[in-house]
């Protein structure tokens, strides 16, 4: 009894590995077709990453990027930057 419930997990898996792979090919082949269509696969890529963690979780990411970049200065030479580097000199007087 123990064997075939065992041989029905490992064919259930296999089954499921197959269709994963099938996915993943057809998920290649979407991208493929974008880039052909002039689209930026890095971008799209993004995106929908973007789209999966949701805009509140990005929106957190992006702060806690900014806050960082602010700190390594690498913010300085745009207008985010500029008032961040404002906003600081104002508060340290």
């Amino acid at each position: 009894m123990e064997n075939e419930k065992l041989k029905l997990y490992v064919e259930r898996i296999e089954k499921l590995e197959e269709e994963r792979a099938t996915l993943a090919a057809d998920v290649k082949d979407m991208y493929s077709e974008a880039k052909s269509n002039g689209f930026d696969v890095a971008a799209l890529k993004k995106i929908i990453a973007i789209r999966k963690k949701g805009q509140d979780k990005h929106k957190e990411e992006q702060a806690m990027i900014a806050l960082y970049m602010q700190e390594l200065g690498m913010l300085a030479d745009t207008p985010l930057g500029r008032a961040a580097i404002e906003a600081e000199i104002k508060k340290a007087f």
